[in-house]
């Protein structure tokens, strides 16, 4: 069965991307999850990564590059302690901007400096995605239409292979727990969430499920269901808990609209 949720996307998926690497900050590990992530939100057009190519600590990405067909650009370190990396990337991603060439922007950087390209690019009107790793600053996600951690994009068979081995070693209401405890939401996702339904509910306190995730992405740009062990926004509205969901047929058979409402709501 096919839901219609329309969230996460955006409306991206028919966006021109230019994906901006900064490879200072950034673990060549990610790349491949990295790129079919950015292919859910549109096609990158342009693909280019920044960093002094001379020094051995970037060796890692030579050969992934020419697999994925991503442009390396040489930025020499001029001086010590200054990053001419960012100002490079900086410098594209304007130009890039002014010559019409993308509908939106792929930052992929774990590095606050970012944090007015990614403002002055959504003032001209395009998407921002930010891409990082968990210790990213807060004033760089808040500067982007949608920002993903690159944490959670890794392979999931090394996930899905830890609870199998626990299976062999625990048994009984223990194993249960444990499981619960991991899957269990923080409280202020939980307020976020319920106040989100609550600004979009009808007069009857239901609200649709892909409203409801723009609207979570507008408040706060690094939400998504992954972050908290739900592949979808559909399984993290039903772990909240206080929450109802209802499926909605439409002329489609396979298409149903979902709505939320809390339960409380009579």
């Amino acid at each position: 069965m096919l839901y219609v949720l329309q969230i996460a996307q955006m409306e991206l998926t028919d966006l021109r991307l230019a994906v901006l690497i900064d490879a200072d900050n950034v673990s060549h590990t990610y790349v491949k999850e990295m790129l079919q992530e950015i292919a859910r939100y549109g096609t990158p057009t342009i693909k280019r990564i920044y960093g002094d190519w001379t020094q051995p600590n970037l060796s890692g990405w030579k050969k992934i590059l020419l697999e994925n067909a991503v442009t390396p650009v040489q930025q020499y370190a001029y001086t010590q302690g200054k990053n001419s990396t960012d100002s490079a990337m900086i410098i594209d991603a304007m130009d890039i901007l002014y010559t019409g060439k993308a509908d939106g922007f792929c930052i992929v950087s774990s590095d606050c400096d970012f944090t007015r390209l990614a403002t002055r690019l959504r003032e001209a009107g395009v998407k921002v995605i930010g891409m990082g790793e968990k210790k990213t600053p807060q004033p760089f996600i808040a500067s982007c239409d949608k920002f993903i951690y690159l944490e959670i994009l890794m392979p999931q068979k090394t996930k899905k292979a830890l609870p199998k081995k626990e299976k062999n070693t625990h048994s009984g209401p223990e194993e249960h727990e444990t499981v619960k405890q991991e899957k269990k939401l923080p409280e202020d996702i939980v307020e976020l969430i319920e106040s989100s339904v609550e600004d979009l509910a009808d007069d009857a306190g239901w609200a649709y499920l892909g409203d409801i995730g723009n609207l979570l992405l507008k408040k706060c740009p690094s939400f998504d269901s992954r972050n908290y062990g739900y592949r979808k926004l559909t399984q993290l509205m039903a772990a909240v808990g206080t929450l109802e969901i209802d499926q909605r047929d439409t002329g489609n058979k396979t298409v149903k609209h979902i709505y939320i409402r809390l339960k409380s709501v009579g």
